[in-house]
């Protein structure tokens, strides 16, 4: 194996020296993958992390007590073997498979179990400093986690939760090793230790992180000896590396090229539909977007439909309002925003605002971003067109979610932002609840407050009948839609493109990247 990983590293470090060359006779090494992801994974503590591009790096190291069925949102066994919910629907208790093990060789177990959900939820807990947790909302219903002995681990819900086994399917109920979070701290997310599939290697700023096979998955070994997740920033780049065959897969394709790689008998594309919401987030509380007519103008001012045709090329559709129509069991559906820039000017003027300045938030890449540069490009001169005066900012990802989870209040009006999610409740109930303003952990940048939709969110989240928790959310979507905290835009198709070599890939609607079943000669 260190034979191999020399071998890989040795490829890896020539590939990204020699891009610009474009060498069609570039390969990379047998059995091992190389990933382009769009840009560098922010940590490989899945407690810490919000993004997708950590998340496809993350599922391959780690499992969950549940995880989704192979090509659905549905919930299936994973660590735990089998569980049980009481009639209330407030205590979950879960059997778990016996002689799994931490790639450090620790036990996993229920004491594991609750170290991982104490450490995120208990501000007492020893190593509660090694966060923050941005995503332990999906939990804020957990009041106790219990060992009742190795092989069972009971949870104590304060009230009936609906999302409860989704949210565990999530990367953040992903289960990492209580030793190595005891032996590295706050540096444990460079030095991860899971159950997965794959084991962790090493990772270099900027170049890559690799993985192994672990030989002793409890779901059996896979086939790759190892992958290499290699991050790639800039689109063209990307591009020019699956070309030349410095890299065996690219997610998120650019539209400009998808038609290429779908007409090249050397390559294979792979496209699914899932819950993404592409939107600006705007600033409610201060500056122009403060008014609703001003947000309204700004959603009428769009050609969201120029968007998703011409720039993203047909890969994404319209969108209406915060839930996608993944969700096609959520009621009272919406019309989105018409392009109508006379209405956006009326509205403008009836607000009373004349020539309003906005400083926009874009960023160069990131999970689910699609062609966030053109995009923001193309929303800032439709903007302009009705009478806004719109200034761009532009940052890297990591820094950008930086500046824009702390919330815009002084610093920018409106912000590009993406989510993928695996129920309805969660982009809502994390991004546009009062109580998940930046202050208080949430994502709600743009302090976006409406008691009423506060109110249905509980309702939903809390019913166990999903025909009833539709009408709620579809409540949500109406509301939502006619606050306009956000710039609605786009609901995208995800894709990826394979070297013909690889197979057996597969793309989720969970959006994450399972690489157990994959093989390449």
């Amino acid at each position: 194996m260190k034979r191999l990983f020399r071998s890989v590293l040795a490829a890896a470090s020539l590939f990204a020296a020699t891009v610009a060359a474009a060498s069609a006779s570039a390969q990379t090494p047998p059995n091992v993958l190389v990933v382009g992801q769009i840009a560098e994974p922010k940590s490989l503590d899945p407690h810490t992390v919000t993004a997708t591009n950590d998340f496809r790096i993350l599922v391959n190291v780690y499992d969950g007590l549940v995880r989704f069925k192979d090509g659905t949102l549905e919930v299936e066994p994973a660590l735990a073997e089998s569980w049980d919910v009481s009639e209330d629907g407030k205590t979950y208790t879960f059997k778990l498979r016996q002689g799994v093990k931490f790639h450090d060789g620790s036990d996993f177990n229920a004491e594991a179990v609750k170290f991982n959900f104490d450490r995120m939820l208990k501000e007492d807990h020893p190593f509660y400093s090694t966060g923050p947790f941005p995503l332990s909302f999906n939990f804020a219903s957990v009041e106790a986690v219990n060992a009742i002995d190795p092989q069972t681990v009971e949870f104590k819900l304060s009230e009936a939760f609906a999302p409860f086994l989704s949210n565990l399917a999530y990367p953040t109920g992903l289960i990492v090793s209580p030793a190595a979070v005891e032996q590295h701290g706050a540096d444990y997310g460079r030095n991860p230790s899971g159950t997965g599939a794959f084991k962790f290697v090493e990772w270099q700023s900027s170049q890559r992180v690799v993985i192994e096979r672990n030989p002793d998955y409890w779901d059996g070994a896979a086939s790759l000896e190892a992958v290499v997740f290699r991050p790639i920033t800039d689109a063209n780049t990307r591009v020019a590396e699956m070309m030349a065959g410095g890299i065996d897969v690219m997610v998120e394709v650019p539209p400009d090229n998808l038609a290429t790689f779908k007409q090249d008998a050397g390559f294979a594309v792979a496209e699914q539909a899932g819950p993404h919401v592409w939107f600006g987030i705007l600033n409610t509380r201060s500056g122009p977007f403060a008014d609703k007519r001003v947000r309204q103008a700004a959603n009428y001012a769009v050609n969201k439909e120029t968007l998703v045709n011409d720039v993203l090329q047909g890969t994404a559709t319209v969108a209406a309002g915060p839930i996608p129509p993944a969700f096609n069991w959520v009621e009272g559906a919406v019309d989105a925003y018409a392009y109508d820039p006379e209405k956006a000017k009326a509205l403008l003027a009836e607000a009373g605002v004349e020539n309003p300045q906005l400083t926009f938030y874009v960023t160069e890449g990131g999970s689910g971003m699609l062609d966030p540069i053109t995009m923001g490009a193309a929303i800032k001169a439709d903007l302009q067109a009705v009478g806004f005066s719109v200034k761009i900012e532009t940052y890297e990802w990591n820094t950008f979610l930086g500046r824009v989870n702390e919330g815009l209040e002084g610093k920018a009006d409106m912000a590009e932002m993406a989510w993928m999610t695996n129920d309805p409740d969660t982009l809502p109930y994390l991004a546009l609840r009062t109580d998940a303003m930046p202050d208080k952990g949430g994502f709600n940048s743009g302090y976006y407050s409406n008691p009423e939709v506060d109110e249905l969110l509980e309702k939903a989240r809390t019913s166990t009948d999903q025909a009833e928790r539709g009408k709620l959310y579809g409540q949500v979507q109406q509301i939502v839609h006619d606050d306009a905290p956000w710039l609605f835009v786009a609901n995208w198709k995800q894709n990826a493109v394979t070297t013909a070599a690889v197979q057996g890939f597969k793309l989720q609607p969970s959006f994450l990247l399972n690489l157990h079943g994959v093989t390449k000669p």
